[in-house]
């Protein structure tokens, strides 16, 4: 799969190094910008605030299937209903929202879990056969909360949560499953 990935920083870079080593072709784009013209794919990995600016410097978005990495730290900006949202006015096709209740800084450690850890997503049909395969294809089982919406701003709102247990534990993975599957 021919993906780009837009932001190199922890979440984007170490996603970009992973999918290289499951295998796939990885463009990664950064502040300077680029082109993302011929991509199955468009990851963003940016801060939650900067998507416009980020996105303005990125040419060739045109309808690609689109998975949000993005968190929100600062207020957030109603004009849309999540992060999510704001990526899919911007680049028009099919969006989801992964990745962004796992901690890059333990990417390195996923395949050395006892049980496979869990990755939340929501996507919207026409993008969630690709963002199931690219969450799996980096040692993570998917796990669908719905469509796009409400499942991204019910992702979003869970970063709370997320960055409070880290407080206490830090870094960590979680993993849902029925009774006698874990």
């Amino acid at each position: 799969m021919n993906i780009t990935v837009i932001g190199r920083g922890h979440v984007g870079g170490g996603l970009a190094r992973m999918w290289q080593r499951a295998g796939h072709q990885v463009t990664t784009i950064g502040r300077d910008g680029g082109d993302a013209t011929g991509a199955d794919v468009v990851v963003v990995s940016v801060p939650g605030n900067t998507i416009a600016e980020a996105l303005s410097t990125v040419t060739g978005l045109d309808g690609q299937v689109t998975v949000d990495t993005t968190n929100l730290y600062t207020e957030r900006d109603d004009t849309y209903p999540s992060l999510s949202h704001h990526i899919k006015a911007v680049i028009g096709g099919p969006t989801a929202k992964s990745f962004s209740t796992v901690f890059a800084s333990a990417y390195d450690d996923i395949a050395t879990q006892r049980v496979t850890p869990s990755s939340l997503y929501a996507a919207e049909p026409g993008a969630k056969d690709i963002t199931e395969r690219l969450i799996h294809d980096i040692g993570f089982d998917p796990l669908y909360v719905g469509d796009l919406d409400p499942g991204a701003r019910l992702i979003e709102n869970s970063a709370a949560l997320t960055r409070a247990l880290a407080g206490q534990i830090g870094p960590f993975f979680y993993r849902y499953g029925r009774p006698g599957e874990l």
